[in-house]
C-alpha cells in the first residue's frame, strides 16, 4: 500500500466503528484491531476514558476483558446518519431530484444562552447549511425535522424561524448553480471524495485479490471496515449533499460512494459467514447496500446534510 493511500483513523472512529448491534464493543477485539492499524494500547485507553467522560461509553470490566457499552447519547448522535447515507445514494441513483426549493433557518438566541446558540449553529452546518448572513442559514435539502429536533433539545425552538423559498438571491445573484459554488467549498469537497475513491479502490483490490481461503481474516476485515468508515466520514461530514443539479459535472462523490459500496458488499458477505458478531456498521448500512446493489427495494427519502 502506497503512502498516499494510508488512512489516518481517529481512535474514536475505531471505537465507534466496532460497536456491535447490541451497542457493545469487545475490548479485546478493539485492541487487536487497533494494533493492526498501528495504534498503541495507550491511545485506545485514553480514547475510552475521554468517551466515558463525555457520556458516550460505559466500561464494564478492565483491560482487554472489558466490555464497552454505548450510552443513549451516543445512540442519539449516530441514529440520523443512516438517513443521510441513504439520501446520498438516492441522489446518485437519480431518485431524489431537486425541486428547486431552498430551505432556510434563522435564529436569534440571546447572549446568556450562548452555548445553545453555538450548538444550534454547529448543527446547521453539520446538516448541510451555509451562512447567508448573520443568523441565517440555507440548505438545498429538506432539513426541518432535524433542525427542529435539535432546537427542541437545546430549548431554543421559540428562537428559530424556518422558511422555504424558490427565489434565493444573494448580492443580486440568483442562479442556483452559482449560489451553490458561492456558499459551499465545492473544490475542497471534491478533493475529499477523490481521496475516498482512491482509498476505497485500494481496499477493494485487497478484498477481491484474496485467494484461498477467501477474504482476509477477521482482524484485517475489521481494520478495512474502520479505515473505510474513517475516510467516508472525512469526505462526507461537511458535505451538504447538494442535489446533482447544483454540482459540477462530473462530480467525484458518486464514484467514491459506488466504490465504497462495493467494499461494503464484500465485507457484508464475509460477516454473514462469521459466527462472531460483527460491527453494527454492517447492520446499519446493510439495507442501504442492498438498495444500491439492486438486492432490495428503492432508495429514497429526504434528508438535510451529510454524515459522520
Amino acid at each position: 500500500m502506497t503512502e498516499e493511500l494510508r488512512t489516518e483513523v481517529p481512535t474514536r472512529t475505531l471505537v465507534e466503528g466496532l460497536v456491535r448491534a447490541d451497542g457493545t464493543v469487545d475490548a479485546g477485539e478493539l485492541y487487536e484491531v487497533a494494533g493492526a492499524l498501528g495504534m498503541s494500547d495507550q491511545q485506545v485507553r485514553l480514547c475510552i476514558k475521554r468517551m466515558a467522560a463525555d457520556g458516550l461509553l460505559v466500561q464494564e470490566g478492565r483491560g482487554r476483558r472489558a466490555v464497552l457499552r454505548e450510552t443513549a447519547e451516543a445512540q442519539r448522535v449516530a441514529d440520523p446518519e443512516v438517513d443521510f447515507v441513504r439520501h446520498m445514494y438516492a441522489q446518485d441513483a437519480g431518485l431524489a431530484p431537486w425541486d428547486g426549493s431552498w430551505h432556510l433557518a434563522a435564529f436569534a438566541v440571546p447572549e446568556p444562552a450562548r452555548q445553545a446558540r453555538d450548538a444550534l449553529r454547529e448543527t446547521l452546518v453539520r446538516l448541510g447549511g451555509a451562512a447567508v448572513q448573520g443568523g441565517v442559514y440555507a440548505c438545498a435539502n429538506a432539513w426541518e425535522p432535524y433542525v427542529e429536533a435539535e432546537a427542541d433539545r437545546l430549548g431554543v425552538r421559540g428562537r428559530l424561524t424556518l422558511l422555504t423559498s424558490t427565489d434565493l438571491r444573494i448580492g443580486g445573484e440568483s442562479d442556483p448553480i452559482a449560489l451553490a459554488r458561492r456558499l459551499w467549498p465545492l473544490d475542497e469537497l471534491a478533493d475529499g471524495h477523490r481521496r475516498l475513491a482512491a482509498v476505497a479502490r485500494a481496499r477493494l483490490a485487497r478484498l477481491t485479490a484474496a485467494t484461498s481461503p477467501g477474504l482476509p481474516g477477521r482482524t484485517e476485515r475489521l481494520a478495512i471496515t474502520v479505515e473505510l468508515a474513517a475516510e467516508f466520514t472525512r469526505a462526507t461530514t461537511l458535505d451538504p449533499l447538494l442535489p446533482p443539479e447544483l454540482l459540477p459535472r462530473p462530480w467525484p462523490g458518486a464514484e467514491a460512494r459506488a466504490l465504497t459500496a462495493d467494499c461494503w458488499r464484500l465485507l457484508l458477505h464475509a460477516e454473514r459467514s462469521d459466527p462472531a458478531p460483527g460491527p453494527r456498521l454492517f447492520h446499519r448500512y446493510d439495507e442501504v447496500v442492498r438498495e444500491i446493489t439492486g438486492a432490495g427495494g428503492e432508495a429514497g427519502g429526504e434528508a438535510g446534510r451529510g454524515a459522520g
